[in-house]
């Protein structure tokens, strides 16, 4: 065998033993060496993916954290958000998901509205991440904290989402929050739809996963041992509507990134990494090649409307 062939060959057999038999939910920490952290961190579920290493979460963080973030702009028409020479990631998600909490956590400060009233938000607002990147952009990735849907949402809104998510070509990825006590509303399922119709590259995050690790106390080895079937029931519940295999479309990425933007565990907020390293793979930031669901397609330049949830 030649050595161009031995080393292709262990190459494939390295790719084909990284992919789980089974999707499983699996912890990823960012200290190696420590048993005990690594037992209380926040789990994901990974089947079509590989989940981050501890050096990958550590990268991650070093990224969002190296320079404050910046707000660029705020917009509340497609028409009127500004060309950007970076790489765009969008958060959505119905009303009162957490959107805008976990986005202070992944952004490292707070920045975003939050509240405990419907509607917070109400324009498509542009925050700078990463630092300067030397060529004249105040950030190297711009992150979109996006109206929520739903309960005191406007029907505009919607209107003016589906242009940007249709249209914009530097969006990279659409990241859907889902609340972990609620699971996917009407709402959501019609937002995966127009995901998969439109080809827009998409993935989603399970949020205030606490409430079902940790209902009645503080983190522990113990909470999530006990806690975690019933975790894995809803990613399992969940991975079938967000790959319903219906052929409409591309299906959402294969991977369930799970956290909470209130408990916190040696000083990171649970799974916030995580995401963070989602969102760099999904960009290209992260240094490394990952496998991703195809997006890049010629999109129809009708642009469809988001039903408002009835409450």
């Amino acid at each position: 065998m030649s050595p161009l062939i031995a080393r292709t060959t262990h190459k494939i057999c390295e790719v084909i033993s990284a992919i789980p038999a089974k999707p499983i939910l699996r912890h990823a920490s960012t200290n190696s060496n420590a048993k005990a952290s690594i037992e209380i961190s926040a789990p994901s579920y990974y089947w079509d993916t590989a989940p981050p290493t501890p050096a990958q979460l550590q990268r991650s963080e070093k990224f969002f954290r190296v320079a404050p973030p910046k707000l660029m702009f705020s917009a509340t028409n497609f028409r009127t958000i500004e060309i950007l020479k970076m790489p765009e990631v969008a958060f959505l998600g119905r009303s009162n998901v957490g959107k805008s909490s976990l986005l202070n956590a992944l952004m490292g400060k707070n920045i975003c509205h939050t509240s405990s009233k419907p509607g917070r938000t109400r324009s498509m607002n542009f925050f700078a991440v990463g630092g300067e990147d030397g060529y004249g952009n105040p950030g190297r990735l711009a992150v979109l904290d996006m109206p929520g849907y739903g309960k005191g949402s406007r029907e505009e809104w919607g209107t003016e989402i589906m242009k940007y998510l249709v249209g914009r070509k530097q969006l990279r990825r659409a990241f859907l929050l889902v609340d972990a006590l609620h699971g996917l509303k009407r709402s959501d399922e019609e937002l995966l739809s127009l995901f998969r119709q439109y080809a827009i590259s998409h993935q989603i995050i399970l949020s205030k996963v606490d409430r079902i690790l940790f209902p009645k106390g503080n983190p522990s080895a113990a909470r999530l041992e006990r806690n975690l079937p019933e975790l894995e029931r809803i990613c399992e519940d969940l991975k079938t509507k967000v790959q319903p295999g219906i052929r409409d479309g591309p299906e959402a990425l294969g991977e369930i990134v799970t956290c909470s933007s209130e408990v916190a565990i040696s000083g990171s907020k649970l799974g916030i990494n995580n995401v963070r390293w989602a969102v760099l793979a999904a960009t290209g930031l992260s240094e490394e090649k990952r496998k991703l669901l195809p997006s890049m397609v010629t999109k129809p330049t009708e642009t469809p409307q988001l039903a408002q949830e009835a409450t």
